[in-house]
């Protein structure tokens, strides 16, 4: 069988070590391909649809956007929630493969907004339903304070030990 001949490669490759541990590899390779769901409510999920366009350029920090919670470990949590929502915003959660993260984006997803005072059925605070990673202030928040958010999450998952998501689960 014929070998595909590599000349830059053959002459560096001989000399060159990777050193790392299982952990760092594996914390590398999750946060270099983070996937959210597309899942929003309100004007909060514009901003979040124009990181996908190119001005921003989504793509560029790995993040695949998909419409599945099953190929999914990401929910950019965005808009108003009710109480109608409620359960269907846990069972998404619930269907995201571990290990799975949550940024919560925006006044009304954080706090209920302006629509918790007056209203009965606005959920006031969506860590009253879901474990939150990140939480993203603003109404609505700018796409460049989303990648910053995206940002802060991948530190949180570079400094992630293998042992202990382990026991989480």
């Amino acid at each position: 069988m014929n070998s595909i001949q590599f000349p830059l490669l053959d002459r560096i490759a001989p000399n060159s070590v990777i050193s790392t541990t299982l952990n760092d590899l594996s914390n590398w390779s999750r946060l270099s391909s983070l996937w959210p769901l597309l899942y929003g409510t309100s004007c909060c999920f514009i901003e979040f649809a124009s990181l996908i366009g190119s001005r921003f350029d989504f793509d560029r920090y790995g993040l695949v956007p998909r419409s599945t919670p099953r190929q999914a470990d990401l929910i950019l949590m965005d808009g108003t929630v009710t109480m109608k929502m409620a359960s269907s915003l846990v069972r998404l959660y619930k269907q995201i493969p571990e290990p799975k993260y949550v940024i919560a984006m925006g006044a009304c997803t954080i706090t209920g907004g302006m629509f918790s005072t007056y209203s009965y059925s606005t959920v006031r605070g969506v860590d009253k339903l879901i474990p939150v990673d990140v939480y993203l202030p603003g109404c609505p928040p700018k796409p460049e304070a989303v990648i910053d958010a995206i940002t802060k999450l991948r530190k949180k998952i570079s400094r992630e030990l293998y042992e202990d998501r382990i026991r989480s689960q």
